[in-house]
């Protein structure tokens, strides 16, 4: 008997077995010397606030975050987020498996989690040491951060499109309206427009913002946090209005 359309084979899940093994062996006695080498990361808050400061934006509270908007945010860049501990060692896994099979760096499989980090202590570079010393202090920040201000760090000072940061900068600049009062598709389309503010802003391509929101939307049905009737209503919003002002 065959495998079901969209479950792994029995084959696929041995590659992934593998490669987990493999990045274990490799990656084991070097994480360990680097958490003691790396710094720790107990002034993480402060540099967030340091950082919103320098953009002019506010800093989210963990309680602050939408829940839409942080399921429009897991289902489009990590999925598991609330279940791994800074480094989703299955998505790490699936990006070398793919990167491997196509010879080229296309798949990161960076979480939340890492991305903040990068941000905050990489100067945004995740490229060959620094991707270790990044998942390093992933690990780090996931015990001392709960999940939700880790996604709200995150969320107050991304790009959002040239020279803006944060989602509530891009909430008042998009829709005129606060964070916390958006709808279903505007949520969706701010998770979707922070993987490449460049292309996905609505204000200068609005059609590729429309594309991408679709594209958010599907991902939140697939891991059931909207049913497809509420996703087809969100996808028929417009991509930009004017509400009552932030």
């Amino acid at each position: 008997m065959g495998s079901r359309p969209g479950f792994p084979t029995p084959f696929d899940v041995r590659k992934l077995l593998v490669v987990l093994a493999v990045l274990a062996a490799v990656f084991g006695p070097v994480l360990a010397t680097l958490w003691v080498s790396t710094p720790d990361v107990s002034d993480a808050q402060a540099r967030v606030l340091r950082d919103t400061r320098a953009h002019g934006v506010a800093l989210l509270g963990a309680d602050a975050v939408p829940d839409l908007l942080a399921k429009a945010v897991v289902a489009t860049e990590d999925e598991r987020f609330y279940s791994h501990h800074g480094i989703d060692t299955i998505g790490l896994a699936r990006a070398a498996l793919y990167d491997s099979a196509n010879l080229c760096l296309c798949q990161g499989g960076s979480t939340i989690t890492e991305q903040l980090v990068k941000e905050l202590y990489l100067h945004g570079s995740d490229r060959g040491y620094d991707k270790v010393v990044d998942m390093v202090l992933a690990l780090k920040l996931e015990r001392l951060l709960d999940k939700s201000q880790i996604m709200a760090d995150y969320l107050s000072d991304i790009p959002t499109g040239l020279n803006r940061y944060g989602v509530t900068a891009a909430a008042c600049v998009y829709f005129q309206a606060p964070l916390a009062g958006l709808t279903l598709g505007q949520y969706a389309l701010l998770a979707g427009v922070t993987q490449a503010p460049s292309i996905y802003d609505p204000t200068l391509n609005p059609e590729a913002a429309r594309n991408r929101r679709a594209q958010v939307l599907a991902g939140m049905v697939s891991e059931n946090f909207i049913t497809p009737a509420q996703a087809e209503a969100a996808g028929r919003e417009p991509v930009l209005a004017s509400g009552p002002g932030c």
